[in-house]
Order: C-alpha cells, then structure tokens, then sequence
C-alpha cells in the first residue's frame, strides 16, 4: 500500500477475498465492524487488480459522501484515482480505471445501457446489506460476468441469510469483539436504564418500525430520558440518534433546557457544516440527529452514544453504535445508553446485538447485563458464552454417561465442539448454498483420520468449519480429538484447553498404571 501499512487483518481479509475469486466464488463477503478499514481493504484488493491493465473497478454505493470518502481513501492509500459516475458525471471512456458509482444513478436503464456488460471486471458493493435492493440487483446483473466483493458489519443470521441467496461465500469475517481486544477499538460498556417505552400503535414497514409513528411513541418520554442523560453522560461528548427531524429538534431544545450543551443537525440545516465543525472543537457536548449520521460522518473523539431510535435491524443498530467505537488520544471506552429495553417483547435490537448473531446467546447477555451498572460488553458476552457452554457441556455428559459402555475411537463432533469451548461451532448454521450441501467424502476421510465421528458431520459448511480449527490447533500445539475423548471418559474437563504435550504426560501416566487412574489423581479437578 501507498503510504499505509495493511492491520494483520486487513492483509488477510484482501488475500481471502483474491483467494475465493481465484476458486471461482465470483461472489463473496467481507465482513468487518465499523471502523475498522473496510474502505482500506477493498483499496488494496482493487490495486492489487488493476495491475493487470486490462481489468476496471467499480464501487458502488447508495450515498454521496460514500462515494467521496472512497475515491478520497483510494488515492490517499494507493495513489489510484477514480472517475465518478453519478448525476452529470460519468465515468465512460474516462483514462481513471476505477470508477466510484451512485446506484441511484447507474441503475438507470437508459444509463446503464451504455455501458458493455464486460466494462467492469471487479465490482465492490460498499454497506453491501443494501445488495439485495432493486437497483443494486440491476446493475449487478447488467454486470453479471465482473467479481464482486460485498463488505459489510457482520450481520446476524437472518442477514446472513438473505445476503446468502445473492454471495456465495464467506472470505472473512473480523468481530467487534476481536476488534476490542485486539485493541484497534475502544471497548463498548452498557448501560441499561428501565424506560417502558409503549410501541404497541407503531407500526412495521419494510421490516422496521415506521419514523414517524415513533416520534410520537417516544415524545412523552423525552423529559425523563433529559434528566438520565444529565446523570449519565457527564463529561462525555455524546452523539444522540432519533427517529424524526421534529423529535431531533424538540429534545435538542430539551437538553439545552436543562444545563447539557445541545445541538442539532438535519438534511436540510443550512449551516450543518458549521455545526459539525463546532461539535468537533468541544463548543456542544451533545450532538443530535435524525438517522443522519449513521454513514460517512466519523467523529472518533464521540465517546457516548444514546440510541434513541428503536430498530429492528442489527446493522442499522451497528451503524449508529459504531460512530463512537473509534480509537482517539485519550479515550478509554464508549459509553453506550440503551433506554429502550423493557420493549423487549418487540424484538428491538439492544447491546447484545452487537456481538451476538445468536439469538439465544444475545438474550443471555441482555440478562447479564440487566445485573446493573455500565458493564464491559466483551465481558457480559464471554459470561454468557461460559453459560451456554456450561449447559450444553453438563447436557452431552449425561448423554455420554448413558453411552458409557459403548466402544469406539473417535470423539463426537458436539462433544469436540464443547471441549474446546467453541461457542462460533456450537451456534454454527450454514449460510450459503454451498454449504447447505452433504460434506465431500475427502472432507469425511480427513476428520475421520484426525478422529472426529464422520457420521454427525451433516453439511458441507460444518465440515469446512472442523477441518479449519482442527489446522489451527495442530499448528497452535493443543490436544487432538483422540486424547480429548479419551481423558474424558476418565472424568477430566477441558481437555479442549490442554496443550496437546499436557494430554500425552497424563495418557503416559495412565498407561504406565495400567489405564486406571493413579491414587490422589482427581480428573475432576485436575488443571495441566
């Protein structure tokens, strides 16, 4: 890169999505939080492509200042610039070789019409959830020969679903949580404040709660929400989403009613620019909008957001949280204020979306975090996930116990999964197409010979997924199938989390005593 040096996760995000083009998956994922170089990554996958002089990019997007913010980031990271194509612009004939695109304008047919279905080679679909709309369809399909990568925040399962119909992998997937603690995001702490929102008259459209129908569901509660801001958010330069401009605007006056430096911002503020330029110089300590600033606006010092719009739809949810999770000198964590969870029943998105596409899992880590206090995210989650485990750890040991005196020597795939305390496998379903297919005797033969029981492997996806984090623990050094079966038909835990050198000294020890457990020797509370 130009100028840049790739995150570890970045170079391997590009070299994954090469490496699923060049198997001729010809439409794939990349799926990473915000904030984290999404433009960056799919920057160096396009430099790497237009090596070749014959190839033409393009990346598409739904808005302007996506549009400006990619073409700026491109040349900043790699020295490519790009032509533009949108209203009175066009990129046709342009010497650029990249092209950044509005797909308002480009699915139009008489527009697109111009363009020879080969003009692009490589196409990337930037917040790539919006893919399945009509007129990314259109253009996609005029297109219908070109590579695509379609980037996004991970989305949760019905998401992966959806998306799942059009891409047809996976290459890479980086979590908020790995993010946290790899230390390229501040981390998240959650404060859950009771607010029976009443939301029963709003109505659903498009799968979401209508705007304008929730601007009157939460104006009663806008004073008391005031007061708890004034409590919470002290100190903290906060970033508040609504639903409606009107309601924007109302409880920006409230907030200033009551001591908190507000101010407001709107499609139609003439003096917007202005008002973002004196948020960022610390003049307001509150920024208010309506849904404005959920894309192309970063702010990295925002260290508080309030979340006053409810949704439906997790990656909107992910949108508006990630415009604080941003590193800054200085700042230590994001303050997340969540008032609208006693709605629950209306399946809103909460906290725990954010790290959980599990369903279950997330509603274990919205009760963790209703204990009380701002908690760690990261931390109610690994909470949860130890629970969940636990459970399902204490169900498979009934079931093994019953199945005590049956002879075999392979492991369980389930009881692999939970030995190793992994909690991706354990929640595992497949996605795309491919994966929904029969697992490949080669993949069978593999797990087999490595230990796994051939036979509970049902998917094509499950078996990749085995065989993947099977490679990494041989190349990490920990225990295999075999000696996680075997010590813990004995009564030993967690072999899954012993060194595989560990396991062997305890088979030793063992054998030595004639397979029968030496005296003073407790498996149950036994740690390597």
């Amino acid at each position: 890169m130009r100028g840049m040096e790739l995150r570890y996760y970045q170079r391997e995000a590009r070299d994954a999505v090469l490496a699923e083009w060049a198997k001729g998956h010809r439409k794939t994922m990349a799926c990473l939080p915000t904030g984290t170089g999404k433009t960056i990554i799919f920057s160096s996958i396009l430099q790497e492509r237009m090596k070749n002089p014959a190839r033409r990019g393009l990346i598409l997007a739904h808005r302007g200042e996506l549009l400006t913010q990619a073409a700026d980031k491109l040349q900043k990271a790699t020295g490519l610039t790009a032509a533009l194509e949108k209203a009175e612009c066009s990129s046709l004939g342009a010497p650029e070789r990249v092209t950044v695109g509005s797909v308002q304008s480009l699915a139009r047919e008489n527009r697109l019409a111009r363009f020879p279905k080969s003009y692009f080679t490589d196409i990337i679909l930037d917040e790539c959830h919006h893919a399945l709309s009509d007129s990314y369809q259109r253009v996609l399909g005029h297109f219908d020969g070109a590579s695509v990568l379609g980037v996004t925040a991970t989305p949760d399962r019905g998401d992966r679903r959806a998306l799942g119909e059009y891409f047809e992998s996976l290459a890479y997937e980086y979590t908020l949580d790995q993010a946290i603690a790899d230390g390229f995001l501040v981390p998240i702490r959650a404060q859950l404040i009771p607010l029976r929102v009443d939301l029963t008259r709003v109505r659903v459209q498009n799968g979401d709660y209508a705007a304008g129908d929730l601007g009157d569901a939460l104006d009663p509660y806008l004073e008391r929400i005031a007061l708890e801001m004034k409590k919470y958010c002290a100190g903290r330069k906060t970033v508040v989403f609504l639903p409606l401009v009107a309601t924007s605007r109302r409880f920006c006056e409230i907030l200033n009613a009551n001591g908190i430096r507000a101010c407001e911002v709107n499609g139609d503020s003439p003096d917007r620019e202005q008002i973002l330029r004196d948020f960022d110089q610390n003049r307001y300590q509150v920024l208010c909008n309506a849904m404005l600033l959920t894309e192309g606006w970063d702010q990295p010092d925002v260290d508080c957001v309030v979340v006053l719009r409810p949704t439906k739809v997790r990656s909107l949810y992910q949108q508006m949280v990630g415009r604080g999770t941003r590193l800054s000198p200085g700042k230590k964590d994001l303050l997340l204020l969540d008032f609208l969870w006693m709605s629950e029943k209306h399946n809103l998105c909460t906290p725990a979306s954010l790290m959980c596409p599990d369903e279950e899992l997330a509603k274990r880590v919205d009760a963790e975090l209703k204990n009380g206090g701002a908690r760690d995210l990261a931390e109610a989650k690994k909470a949860a996930e130890r629970d969940a485990l636990k459970e399902r750890e204490d169900s498979l040991a009934r079931q093994l116990e019953q199945q005590r005196r049956k002879k075999g020597k392979l492991v369980d795939p389930l009881q692999f999964i939970l030995s190793i305390e992994a909690e991706d496998l354990a929640s595992y379903e497949p996605t795309f197409r491919r994966e929904f297919q029969p697992p490949s005797e080669k993949q069978l033969n593999y797990l087999e010979k490595l230990g796994i029981e051939r036979d509970s492997v049902d998917s094509m996806g499950m078996a990749s997924m085995l065989i993947s984090r099977l490679k990494n623990r041989m190349d990490a050094g920990l225990s295999t199938p075999k000696q996680i079966r075997a010590l813990e038909r004995y009564g030993f835990r967690h072999v899954g989390t012993w060194p595989k050198d560990k396991a062997c000294r305890i088979m030793d020890i063992l054998s030595n005593n004639g397979w029968k457990l030496p005296r003073g020797l407790n498996p149950g509370t036994y740690e390597p």
